[in-house]
């Protein structure tokens, strides 16, 4: 095969694997019932008049599948952290015991799971958006090539196509484990 053809392909693949990194960051964020501390990862603390992300302020832990707790390093913070997770709109009612920040992660109920599933599905679609444009600029790099033969400029599509098809099942496949977790009970 053409070596430009390959480099394209290696640039198209590349930008798909990143699709897929950013659907599973993206999805880890959506909880599932379980208590992770990914959940308070968007939380930002204003500290010394700057805004901060949690985890930069404190420590968080998990100590059983229903509870996170946050230590903040200095205990100045306690009310900060606290009122920056409510403003946060996580749907979590922090708790100030003068060491640290506890959240009890309620239970999900069948209306959230619903919501928090088209929600996956919304981020799917996002993923699946990023990897046709990956497929859309590689089929036009590979159009724009000047010495290259028509044969080899319609075998790199299909290569183009088949590698685009190979990522949107992994989506697929990732989604509809991501559903069953947020579905169980």
């Amino acid at each position: 095969m053409n070596e430009e053809i390959t480099f394209i392909l290696d640039a198209a693949k590349e930008g798909m694997e990143a699709a897929i990194a950013h659907l599973e960051k993206e999805f880890i964020k959506i909880r599932a019932g379980k208590a992770n501390p990914s959940m308070l990862s968007s939380v930002m603390v204003e500290y010394y008049g700057s805004k901060t992300p949690l985890s930069q302020v404190a420590n968080i832990n998990t100590p059983d599948g229903r509870t996170l707790s946050v230590q903040p390093w200095e205990k100045s913070m306690l009310q900060e952290i606290e009122k920056s997770i409510m403003n946060a709109n996580l749907g979590f009612n922090p708790m100030n015991n003068g060491d640290m920040v506890i959240i009890n992660v309620p239970p999900l109920t069948e209306e959230r799971r619903i919501q928090l599933a088209k929600q996956a599905k919304a981020e799917a679609e996002h993923a699946k958006v990023g990897v046709r444009n990956a497929r859309q600029e590689a089929n036009k790099e590979i159009r724009d090539l000047e010495d290259v033969s028509e044969d080899a400029k319609k075998n790199g599509e299909v290569d183009v196509q088949d590698l685009t098809d190979t990522y949107i099942l992994k989506i697929d496949t990732f989604l509809s484990a991501k559903e069953a977790e947020i579905m169980k009970v």
